[in-house]
């Protein structure tokens, strides 16, 4: 797709189409966890079987990753990111049509594949579209589409399964997504090369990129703290349906909260990292303190299990979410600070496949322990002190941020 000019705000046009992708991206992610109560007890699948449900998407959600990220480098954004969104419409549609743990885990593992593409895809329109000092703050705009899908599915999921049924609430929110595809592909095209390096027609090969000890440290960051996110997602309504006996028409609210704390912490985190450069830091020191700041609101979720109050719980969580979120919009920002644009979405699917593998070992995981234990104890201690551990390995890995020399072919 050639370069295009654009009128000069058009970008958050872009950003904006980018936050509604996201939304539907998490809506039909999300849906399970919202459900998985009443479909184990209609379908009597097991801890265990859940826990291989919710991995199955993991598995191909890191195949994905790798796969959609080299795909979205070569084919361009605008083409690599209908693919992706068509793939996952059509799998989470299919939930609505099958029964058995089996059924479902095969429709999860179609949905992972797909749904790779979101971030990969958006990271890399914002590094073509926006200036450093803008990016952070856009990602944490399109980001907050995937705390907005979290607040939207409680509240609408719940009404269609409890009135049309469970299989008609997959099916709308499945069919979402396809709306998105032609206003998408109407729109968006490459912009003129402006507030970015140039760029070139090579790409960057898998073992080229890896061959940067930046990638290893952004691959280790999200192999350790994106299984937080997948837990809060998965296993969050669980948690207070269990501890508090909510049902699931009880269910909305607390999540609701939970999200919206959720939202303005990616918020916060994108905009303080903008601010900072604009005072005159550096990247580096923007990035971090940053990062340190979303790191610092993890830590009490340690405690969410010795909580009495169903709102207390609500708090310590949101706030818990709303770190990691300005911790990702930072992480994602500092994709396309690091990385040449022709390397940007295989580079963040690269670091996206950590994250996947340690959803996957953390889903299977968690689904055992709570097999064995029936407590969440150890799930919320590990969440609350790793980021700032992460954090210091980030540090150690890349002292400075900064643009590493464009890779050569692999």
């Amino acid at each position: 797709m050639n370069d295009t000019p654009h009128p000069p705000h058009f970008r958050w046009t872009v950003c904006a189409l980018l936050f509604l992708a996201t939304t539907v991206n998490y809506i039909d992610r999300q849906i399970l966890g919202i459900l998985a109560a009443p479909l184990q007890s209609e379908l009597a699948w097991s801890e265990a079987q859940y826990g291989l449900i919710v991995t199955s998407f993991q598995v191909a959600y890191a195949i994905g990753l790798i796969c959609f990220g080299r795909v979205i480098d070569i084919a361009g954004t605008r083409l690599g990111y209908t693919l992706a969104i068509g793939l996952w419409s059509l799998a989470a549609t299919a939930h609505g049509f099958v029964r058995s743990a089996a059924g479902f885990a095969g429709a999860r593992f179609v949905l992972g594949l797909g749904q790779a593409g979101n971030f990969p895809a958006a990271v890399k329109a914002v590094g073509e579209w926006f200036a450093p000092n803008e990016r952070a703050f856009a990602v944490g705009l399109f980001n907050s589409g995937s705390t907005v899908g979290a607040i939207i599915t409680p509240l609408l999921v719940p009404w269609i399964a409890l009135r049309y049924g469970w299989q008609t609430a997959f099916i709308a929110t499945g069919l979402a997504g396809l709306l998105w595809i032609p206003l998408w592909l109407l729109l968006y095209r490459r912009p003129s090369p402006i507030a970015q390096p140039s760029t070139t027609s090579r790409q960057s090969g898998w073992l080229t990129l890896l061959a940067y000890r930046q990638t290893w440290a952004l691959l280790i960051a999200r192999l350790l703290t994106d299984p937080v996110w997948w837990f809060y997602l998965f296993w969050g309504p669980k948690f207070l349906q269990s501890r508090f006996g909510l049902t699931l028409d009880q269910i909305g609210p607390p999540l609701v909260g939970i999200y919206l704390i959720s939202n303005a912490g990616g918020l916060f985190g994108g905009w303080l990292s903008s601010f900072l450069l604009k005072r005159g830091m550096s990247v580096n020191a923007s990035r971090k303190l940053a990062i340190l700041a979303c790191a610092l609101l993890v830590v009490p979720v340690s405690f969410s299990t010795l909580l009495s109050s169903t709102w207390a719980a609500v708090l310590v969580i949101g706030f818990a979410a709303a770190g990691h979120q300005g911790w990702s919009s930072n992480m994602f920002a500092t994709i396309a600070d690091i990385y040449p644009p022709h390397a940007v979405a295989s580079a963040s699917g690269l670091s996206g496949f950590g994250g996947a593998v340690g959803g996957m070992a953390a889903a299977t995981f968690v689904g055992l322990l709570l097999e064995h234990t029936a407590s969440y104890a150890i799930p919320f201690a590990y969440a609350g002190v790793s980021y700032l551990l992460i954090l210091l390995i980030i540090h150690i890995m890349i002292p400075r941020i900064a643009p590493i020399e464009e890779p050569r072919h692999a």
